[in-house]
């Protein structure tokens, strides 16, 4: 088990590498089996087809998201502090993996139904972290809003926002220059403050 989790593993690393270079729609499954020089049969072993090997490696990204956002967490830290810091975090994951993000080719990823649920499962396990974050918050006075899991969903996406904005300002098929990156991080730092700032007024 342990021997083929590690298999498992390296073909996801592989996966990433070539996606990363060249973008998911212009790779395939023989690119990748060349890559690591292993047999088509040993690669469709552990994942039938591209679609499975795609969610592998999206919930490789997000696990270690996840985990180095879970690392950095101080409960002890004002909520501004905390928040700047998983700023920080999703930005380095942003450029890291920006070639990810890149669908040319593959028009009905983002539809397919196996995929869908998986994002969702991802995007509803990060709200429910923040949601935590602002409970804690809560907790400590910080802020009086009382539906801490809208407040999360509200914040997730006023981020994701910006990060749209990033890339459309860019162009979709260039990566974001350290300007850019700057620049998106530092508005997403100001709507920080503006957003815990009004968490703090009581409807």
């Amino acid at each position: 088990m342990i021997v083929a989790d590690k298999k498992r593993e390296q073909i996801i690393d592989g996966a990433i590498k070539r996606f990363i270079h060249f973008g998911i729609g212009k790779t395939t499954m023989n690119d990748i089996a060349e890559d690591l020089s292993v047999s088509k049969p040993s690669l469709y072993y552990y994942f039938p087809d591209k679609k499975h090997l795609i969610i592998g490696v999206i919930e490789r990204v997000f696990n270690d998201f996840f985990e180095l956002i879970k690392k950095k967490y101080n409960p002890d830290q004002p909520l501004e502090d905390i928040l700047f810091s998983t700023i920080e975090v999703r930005n380095t994951f942003f450029q890291k993996y920006y070639m990810l993000r890149i669908t040319e080719g593959i028009p009905d990823l983002l539809n397919d139904d196996v995929i869908k649920g998986k994002l969702q499962t991802l995007k509803s396990s990060e709200k429910d972290f923040f949601a935590e974050i602002f409970s804690q918050a809560k907790g400590k006075g910080e802020i009086e809003h009382d539906d801490t899991a809208h407040v999360a969903e509200l914040y997730l996406e006023s981020l994701m926002g910006l990060c749209t904005m990033c890339i459309m300002e860019t162009g979709k098929d260039l990566f974001p220059d350290k300007k850019a990156l700057n620049k998106m991080t530092l508005k997403q730092k100001n709507l920080t403050t503006i957003f815990v700032r009004g968490l703090r007024c009581s409807d």
